[in-house]
């Protein structure tokens, strides 16, 4: 099995290691990720300018980094080692759940992989990982979560999200609930005005959702789709 690993944290983000590395105990692995962090990217792709396409050093690993988007970056993968099998994105730090599926950049490498007829897998794990040892207590749930979503032949496009101490695995659906979007207005160093913009979720997560999940500390499989016709409409 041809796995290839992407993500929006950059080439050089802790997690991507982590996940490689466990994704090597299936398959034969290559890495091709953002020279940079393109968090919250969304799903962008380049299309004013070339991209790069550089080797990189990544332990044992087969590496590239590009000057693009992570949907940039599953393209040029695809491209490049021929016949890929599924795309896992991620060790994202940080969760994507709910409405932040619309514009993760973790979840764009993998819908990209979807739209190009491969099978793709978003994976996220709570922020504040920084150390080898942040990710230990995942490597076993990891490696659980990989072999139910290989097995998944037919679904092809997963979102998952593990708790900070998991107490299982279970099947959900996207929470969808009303955000308090909010600008904070700030200053750098030299007196200059800047703005940050954050949400505050303002209704309660339903049950069987990600968010809900997350809450009860099981660890969050959501299949999504790429049609959203509103079929009621």
């Amino acid at each position: 099995m041809r796995i290839l690993v992407s993500n929006d944290d950059g080439i050089y983000s802790p997690g991507i290691a982590v996940l490689a590395e466990i994704a090597s105990e299936f398959g034969s692995v290559r890495v091709v990720a953002p020279d940079v962090e393109r968090s919250s990217a969304g799903h962008s792709i380049t299309a004013s300018r070339p991209l790069s396409y550089k080797p990189t050093r990544l332990a044992e690993l087969t590496a590239y980094r590009v000057n693009g988007t992570p949907a940039d970056c599953v393209s040029l993968g695809a491209y490049h080692w021929e016949k890929v099998d599924i795309v896992l994105s991620g060790l994202n730090l940080g969760f994507n759940l709910g409405n932040s599926i619309w514009h993760s950049g973790t979840v764009a490498a993998a819908k990209q992989a979807a739209l190009l007829g491969l099978r793709g897998v978003a994976l996220s794990v709570p922020a504040g990982a920084e150390s080898a040892a942040d990710f230990e207590p995942f490597k076993p749930w990891l490696r659980q979560v990989l072999r139910t979503v290989l097995g998944e032949v037919n679904l092809p496009l997963v979102n998952v999200n593990f708790p900070r101490h998991p107490r299982g695995i279970i099947w959900t659906r996207a929470s969808v609930r009303r955000y308090d979007g909010k600008i904070v207005p700030a200053q750098d160093p030299a007196g200059r005005r800047l703005f940050w913009f954050t949400v505050t979720p303002i209704e309660g997560a339903e049950e069987g959702t990600d968010r809900w999940a997350m809450e009860q500390g099981w660890i969050s499989l959501t299949p999504l789709r790429l049609d959203l016709t509103d079929a009621h409409a």
